[in-house]
């Protein structure tokens, strides 16, 4: 035994071991992603920043429900509705507090019309909070604006719910 500790002393078996790791792995695919530059793949099922979406003719999709309103569980949905002259309810008023959202996604489960959704936006970072308080327009603007990735993601998802 002490000569076998003996041994790995003098011919440094455990730094040849090291540096032996050390190649193996300088020369293998890298495990990292460079974030900024590069982008990994995001689930179908990612729950990321909130929006509104819109039929293909420009109506919005929300029919004042509230079913989001009386799901979520950190109260962080306020809806305000009116009935118009065609007899449909459409919202006025559709905040949502980001600070106290705690992106469950039962909101988006609840919606009978696939109106809100969480899109697949995770970079969201703001300086203020004020910037956190979406109002009806930047719930709208998101939806314009990652129509397309959550059309293709709700058509994928659509098996499973």
């Amino acid at each position: 035994m002490k000569i076998r500790r003996l041994l790995n002393i003098i011919f440094l078996s455990e730094f040849v071991k090291g540096l032996y790791l050390a190649f193996f792995y300088m020369f293998k695919k890298r495990a990292t992603v460079n974030y900024p530059f590069e982008k990994g793949t995001i689930s179908p099922r990612f729950r990321g920043e909130h929006a509104l979406r819109r039929y293909p003719d420009g109506e919005e999709r929300c029919i004042a429900c509230k079913l989001c309103e009386a799901v979520c569980p950190a109260q962080a949905i306020t809806i305000e509705s009116e009935p118009r002259q065609d007899g449909s309810r459409r919202t006025t008023r559709y905040d949502i507090d980001m600070l106290k959202c705690i992106y469950c996604g039962l909101c988006q489960e609840s919606c009978p019309v696939d109106a809100i959704v969480q899109g697949p936006n995770f970079e969201f970072a703001t300086e203020t909070r004020e910037e956190l308080y979406y109002n009806k327009e930047k719930l709208l603007e998101n939806g314009d604006r990652w129509e397309k990735e959550i059309a293709h993601n709700i058509k994928v998802d659509k098996s499973f719910r």
